[in-house]
Order: C-alpha cells, then structure tokens, then sequence
C-alpha cells in the first residue's frame, strides 16, 4: 500500500507538530498555573513564595513557607479564535499549474466556551531545614474543534492535546539567605488529531478523513535557588526538556479511486519534544504594604527542529524551525488590610512559532497580557485567592502548503488564512495553613 506513509506524515506534520509548538509561552503552553499567580501575570514566579505553587515555578522557595500549607484551585481559559479565507486552494494532479480555490466556512469559533485548567500544591516543612512537596498540574494542552465544512480542513479539523503532570519535590535551607530545591516531573500526554483529505479530483462528493490518537509517559526534573534577605527575594529556576515519544494508531477512511488502497488502521509513532524552561524571578517590598514584582521565562523552543513519524512502511521528517521564545511579566501587590490583598500585572509573552510554519491547528501570535486579583485571608488558616486575565493575541498570515500522496498522484492544498483571536481567565484557588 505505496500510500499510506505520505498521508501518515501529511496528517502528523500538520497535526502533532502542531502539538509542541504553541495554544498558550506562545503555543499549546500553558501559562496558567496558579491562580495567585495569574492576578499578578506570573510577575512572583520563582520569587514571591507566599503560595505552594511555588513548588511549579521555583521549588526552593518552599522553605518560605511555614508548616503544612495547600493550595487547590483552577483557572477557567475562555479563548476566542476567527479564521479568514485569504484565498486557500489545492492542486489537481491532472492540471499541472491549476489552482482551484478551496470552499468552505470559516471554521466558526473552535474553542471549547470554557476551558478548565485545574492545579493542586502541597508543602510541608519536616524539619527546621527540610520541606517536601508535590504539585499536580497539566502545564500543556490544546482543544480545538472547526465546524464541518471549514476551507481549512487540509491542514486541521480537530485537536484535543492533555497533558498531567505530577510533581514530587524537596527544598533545603543552607541558612537565613540561601535555599536550594528540586523535583521529578512524572508527565503524561494524550492527543487526539483530525484532519480531511483531499481527493484527487475538486469534483469529488466528499473528502477523505485522517485521525491520529496516541499517548506516552515520560519524565523530566526541575530544580531551583532562592535567595532572601527579608526585604528582597530573588529566584531562578530550571525546568528540564521532557521528550515523549507517542505510539497509537492512525485511520484513514474516505479516499476514492487509485488512493482508496491507504484507507485503513495502522499503528504510528511521532516524538513530541517539550522544552526547557528557565525562570528568574525578583520581589522587592517597597514598604510594609506594597512589594513590586518582576520575572521573566526563557523556552528552548529552537530544539525543535522538525518532527519524524514513523509506521510499518518507513519514517518521515519535516523541518519546522521553532524559535526559542520569552516572557517578561512586571507586577505588584498591595495589602489593603490584613484580609485583604490587592495585585495587579502585565507580561509580554512571545510565539516560538516560525511564519513560515503556521497552522490553524494552534492559532498563535505574540501575546500581551492585562491582569488583576486579590486575596481574602479568611481567617489565619485559610485564604481565598481570585483572580482575572485578559489576553491579546496579534494577528497572524497562515500560509501553510501540505502535500498528500506520491507523485504522479501529489496534490498540494494551501491553506491561505488570517487567525486572529483573544483570551479571557478566571481563576479561584483556595491556601490552606496547617
């Protein structure tokens, strides 16, 4: 069946590709970790230690925290994404130089109306030097469905990209100024990609249909420095590359005439390499009430160089070219009365992704972020934090051909598209002191 490697990669080079590119530091990253943080754009990661979320951005900042301490919450993501049709077309293998335009609908709104990210942290000090913790959290993912019919449907139709991750970790203070932590990050990943197939004729009834379903564990580490003088807290953290491998099975069904022989199941293997994070972060309290805040995140994207996908008839590669991306957050907080704090904070958040590499399966550009939240401790036990965040997306040109079987039979669809789109978080968490 000569067919079935060239539409396995067409479908996963237009697919999970897509995956460790972008939907949130630019892509399918997701920012959105702890509520706390986000009412202050993620300003405190890795220095303000006063949540157990900390273990997530910086786990040696545990040892700021006294006693049992956790934290439960979520974070709902509503994003909004609208495609438009700047002239997609495909070829017909019998007309070399024909462009015949690709019809359809705009896909209509492919996020889900609300989108939850939960997140659970738990501290505890052993001894006057020793803290232990573990983090539950899904730091990646992506859910996108496009109404039937759209012109974009060559390149993506649905994705659903999860991940979990679990994280055990453990902080040691060397003395009053100085902490040093690290943990194992135990992470799974599932994805669920969709695409449509074109038929070698523009005149046919129906187009084919591909899925690829597979998922892996694997496993990363983090580790951090946290440094403190009482009035100044400085932080830097490293999150480790975590490179899975997913295995699964990919189904075609649909094609007509000589292609009709790559129609079936097979199973498939494709890498999804996620990448290294670093974090540095600075708190400085500015008087007894008001602290400023300032981070910033460096993701080595540009490893991504390509993905490769692999079945019983062989491996294929295709070059991407990620860039390696940043964010810089700038924040503050200002405690109103012992109930109640006030925060406040804006990040600059920039795509990995190539243009030359876009796809509507992760609509993506440079972010700007807007944020405000607060804190009501309940009584010394107990606080409850809540938290908003709005997202601006800039405008991005998708031009993005994909080839589908071997020549003489190839036929190429360009998907010709601007994406465009915003982001609005709600989010509750609630701290508990023990």
């Amino acid at each position: 069946m000569p067919f079935r490697r060239p539409i396995l990669a067409s479908l996963l080079l237009s697919g999970i590709c897509a995956a460790p590119v972008p939907a949130l530091a630019g892509g399918f990253y997701l920012q959105e970790q702890a509520p706390k943080e986000t009412g202050r754009a993620l300003a405190g990661a890795g220095a303000a230690a006063d949540d157990p979320s900390t273990i997530y951005f910086n786990p040696a900042a545990m040892t700021e925290l006294s006693g049992v301490q956790t934290s439960i919450g979520g974070i709902a993501l509503m994003a909004s994404a609208h495609q438009a049709n700047r002239g997609t077309y495909r070829t017909v293998p019998t007309l070399p130089g024909a462009r015949v335009p690709v019809s359809g609908n705009d896909g209509g709104q492919p996020f889900e109306k609300v989108i939850p990210i939960p997140s659970f942290y738990i501290t505890a000090q052993a001894t006057d030097r020793l803290w232990l913790g573990l983090g539950v959290n899904a730091p990646f993912g992506l859910k996108l469905d496009y109404d039937d019919g759209f012109f974009g449907r060559y390149d993506s139709l649905y994705t659903n990209l999860k991940t979990y991750n679990i994280q055990p970790s453990a902080a040691y203070k060397l003395n009053d100024n100085f902490s040093i932590g690290g943990g194992v990050d135990l992470q799974y990943v599932k994805a669920t990609l969709t695409n449509a197939l074109p038929q070698l004729s523009p005149l046919a009834p129906a187009d084919g249909f591909a899925r690829l379903k597979g998922d892996d564990w694997s496993v990363g580490w983090n580790a951090g420095l946290f440094y403190t003088n009482g009035d100044t807290n400085v932080g830097i953290s490293y999150r480790s590359a975590i490179k899975h491998k997913l295995t699964g099975t990919q189904s075609i069904s649909g094609l007509l005439g000589p292609i009709a022989a790559a129609n079936g199941e097979l199973d498939a293997s494709a890498p999804l390499n996620l990448p290294d994070i670093v974090t540095i972060g600075f708190m400085h309290r500015l008087t007894p009430r008001l602290r400023a805040m300032i981070s910033a995140r460096w993701y080595n994207w540009s490893t991504f160089k390509g993905i490769a996908i692999t079945t019983a008839t062989g491996t294929s590669n295709k070059e991407l070219d990620y860039r390696d991306s940043y964010s810089v957050s700038l924040g503050g907080e200002y405690d109103v009365s012992p109930a109640l704090t006030l925060r406040a904070g804006t990040m600059f958040d920039r795509t990995p992704t190539n243009s030359q590499h876009l796809t509507t399966r992760v609509p993506d550009g440079d972010r700007a972020w807007l944020t405000a939240g607060a804190t009501f401790n309940v009584s010394p036990a107990f606080a409850l934090n809540l938290s908003y965040a709005h997202t601006f997306v800039e405008k991005a040109n998708i031009i993005r051909p994909d080839s589908y079987y071997p020549a003489p039979a190839t036929v190429t669809a360009t998907t010709l598209s601007q994406t465009s789109g915003n982001a609005d978080q709600i989010g509750a968490s609630l701290t508990a002191r023990f």
